[in-house]
């Protein structure tokens, strides 16, 4: 039988594939319905330990001053942590007007930071992990599409800054596969080359090993095809 202990020491995550939980919440720009309030946008939903901390500081002033690039290719940032809304508040008020990092200085988050005191959110999204701390959200990043689906997740623990040309480079090669119907490999940005879906039949396969004007075939499992850059950026970013 298990203890309480045991069963609140659970964490549960949920899986690619899955609607992204529903929620109401207060947050520094008003009230949100996650994920009703975003249907058609995709959605970075990241949670950080709490408020007036040296690491959360530097990625909220770097998400911050990529949050125009994040909304050409329409997505919206949404933040998270277990602190109130007027800590939350007075954290980004220092932010703005005390802190520099990396060369960027005066920087104003505008995007929703979510107050989660109950952490009802926050357990919901498995952003409480108790081998890492009871009482402070790891460094979760949820990628939600235009649907609500969630596409990818990535979880960093407390200690450890996130990469924010990973983070944008994901979201990239995510929407590129969409529009596109391909696969990304390993280190793909775009302009790289994109992989193409392995051969469904002997036929198709043989032919794809004959017929290489198109394609690039290692083996016949194995092809790419050159998909240019402008075409992918055109087609994804909002002018």
């Amino acid at each position: 039988m298990e203890t309480l202990q045991e069963k609140e020491d659970k964490v549960s995550i949920p899986r690619i594939g899955d609607m992204a939980p529903e929620f109401e919440a207060v947050t520094t720009q008003g009230n949100i319905t996650f994920p009703n309030d975003y249907v058609g946008e995709w959605v970075i939903l990241f949670s950080h330990p709490a408020d007036f901390t040296p690491v959360c500081t530097s990625e909220f002033i770097t998400f911050a001053h990529l949050e125009d690039k994040f909304a050409k290719a329409n997505c919206k940032l949404v933040g998270l942590s277990i602190d109130g809304l007027y800590s939350h508040i007075a954290w980004l008020r220092t932010i703005k007007e005390k802190i520099e990092f990396n060369g960027m200085k005066n920087v104003e988050v505008k995007f929703p930071l979510i107050e989660d005191i109950t952490m009802e959110i926050a357990k919901k999204y498995g952003m409480i992990q108790p081998g890492e701390s009871k009482t402070q959200a790891v460094r979760a990043v949820f990628f939600i599409d235009p649907k609500g689906i969630i596409r990818a997740l990535i979880y960093y623990p407390l200690s450890l800054g996130r990469n924010f040309d990973e983070i944008y480079r994901a979201l990239i090669a995510m929407q590129t596969s969409d529009k596109f119907a391909v696969a990304t490999p390993a280190d793909w940005t775009p302009g790289d080359d994109v992989i193409v879906s392995p051969a469904g039949s002997c036929d198709q396969a043989q032919e794809r090993m004959i017929n290489t004007d198109e394609l690039e075939c290692e083996d016949w499992f194995f092809c790419t095809k050159k998909l240019d850059r402008d075409t992918i950026l055109s087609d994804i970013l909002k002018n």
